[in-house]
């Protein structure tokens, strides 16, 4: 079979879990003809290391405003879309409308207009949008999803999930441009899109009316210097200043970073193209995104979701409790480090100590058990390499429990975070088909190329 020709816009270092699984493990099958972005600087990081580690040659480049040319001379059959969750709806319509496929980052985009945008362009073009939700695929969320679809315990009725991101992984979504309302939607839409559509995908049922509290609680200026930590203020990046002991403190210039030759040389060295400052303060004044979050959604179906997010946490993970007509289930997951670096995990423990998942089930009047989760290689519990396999295989293995996501799912997503900033910001319940009518076609997903 022919390969299909793939095109990527935004080259950060999201895109290498795109890039790279094309360029290698399915390079028969995806063909790299292009990159897209802001930044020659950063296109030209990923063009070296495609030529070195890959052996490929280096795909041409293209600044973001000649996306329209890059689209009319290399001919892409899909068009992945990695760039600032702000401006996905400008890409993922422009692509459509030129006859592209799109694989896109979640979220699919912050806000109900550019939403509405993307659902039109798909009707008006009959092209297909994938929203690359990896929670779906890992290996715990998909042993919840058969449980729960197996009737043991009856119909849902209740839900509760708490996710916490630790001083690590939380901290690191102030730092960036994630910190702006405006570029990211805020956690509730760029971190939470993935727990709302779990749900969504757990209970098979659509969203209907949210509630929302928020607060910038523990980050930002303000909040350091009422607590006295003014030692940790007054400067606005980290990079080439003194920073004492502040455990937030994250240098580009740090030779312990995880990959200090992709920080520098898609970030550090980008500075001066871009404006863009990868390591800003934590606490510094300006941020507009919320550090703890509570909403409350009801569904079509009368069932409830009772969500929390809380991005200072001295640990990571997240408790998912369903409460049904026979019993309750309870889903937990520890994450001793960061989730996205996660190596696997094995039933409770994966062998660094780093992953630890469980899904236990308290019938009525009889004895609780636990349901084993199996090994899954891979980040993200495992789920990484299944969703990749699914994007860039020509022939894909059958997907019985329907973990592929497409427009409908992810508009299903992303307006529970739209609705919840609306409802925080006028302090009333909000009814999401007030925002965007989600058809029944966001339960399942029917078709998909």
């Amino acid at each position: 079979m022919k390969p299909k020709r793939y095109a990527f816009v935004g080259t950060g270092n999201r895109v290498r879990m795109f890039l790279d699984p094309a360029a290698s493990k399915y390079r028969d099958q995806a063909q790299v003809v292009a990159l897209c972005d802001l930044s020659q600087t950063r296109a030209d990081w990923h063009r070296d290391r495609l030529k070195k580690k890959f052996n490929l040659p280096p795909p041409p480049f293209y600044r973001a405003e000649q996306f329209s040319m890059m689209l009319q001379e290399t001919r892409p059959d899909v068009v992945v879309v990695t760039t600032m969750d702000s401006t996905h709806d400008e890409f993922i319509v422009a692509a459509l409308h030129a006859g592209c496929d799109v694989v896109t980052e979640k979220p699919m985009t912050v806000d109900a207009p550019k939403c509405r945008r993307i659902l039109q362009a798909v009707q008006e073009t009959g092209r297909h949008v994938r929203v690359t939700f990896n929670y779906r695929w890992g290996a715990g969320a998909t042993e919840v999803k058969k449980f729960l679809s197996g009737g043991t315990m009856g119909r849902v009725r209740l839900v509760h999930l708490e996710y916490l991101l630790n001083t690590r992984h939380g901290a690191d979504y102030f730092r960036r441009w994630h910190s702006q309302k405006e570029c990211s939607g805020g956690l509730l839409v760029h971190k939470s899109t993935h727990h709302f559509d779990l749900v969504n995908w757990w209970i098979d049922s659509i969203p209907n009316e949210v509630s929302a509290f928020g607060n910038l609680a523990f980050y930002g200026e303000a909040n350091a210097l009422q607590r006295g930590d003014q030692k940790w203020t007054g400067f606005s990046r980290y990079t080439g200043r003194e920073n004492g002991q502040d455990p937030f403190a994250y240098r580009l210039d740090d030779p312990k970073l995880t990959d200090p030759e992709m920080e520098q040389g898609i970030y550090w060295k980008a500075e001066k193209e871009t404006g863009y400052l990868r390591d800003q303060n934590v606490f510094r004044p300006g941020i507009t995104i919320e550090d703890v979050m509570s909403v409350l959604v009801r569904y079509r179906d009368d069932t409830l979701l009772n969500y929390s997010l809380n991005a200072f946490s001295p640990y990571e993970g997240y408790t998912a409790t369903f409460t049904c007509d026979r019993g309750r289930v309870e889903y937990r997951e520890f994450h001793g480090a960061h989730i996205i670096q996660g190596t696997g995990s094995k039933s409770l423990v994966d062998e660094h100590g780093s992953w630890k998942a469980e899904l236990k089930v308290f019938p009525h009047f009889q004895d609780p058990y636990e349901v084993q989760i199996p090994f899954s290689e891979g980040g993200h519990g495992g789920g990484d390499p299944l969703l990749q396999e699914q994007i860039f295989s020509l022939s894909p293995p059958a997907d019985p429990w329907a973990r592929s996501a497409g427009h409908e799912q992810g508009a299903a997503s992303i307006l529970v975070g739209v609705a919840a900033n609306e409802s925080m910001r006028t302090h009333a319940p909000v009814r999401i088909g007030q925002l965007v009518e989600l058809s029944p076609k966001a339960l399942r997903l029917t078709e998909l190329v």
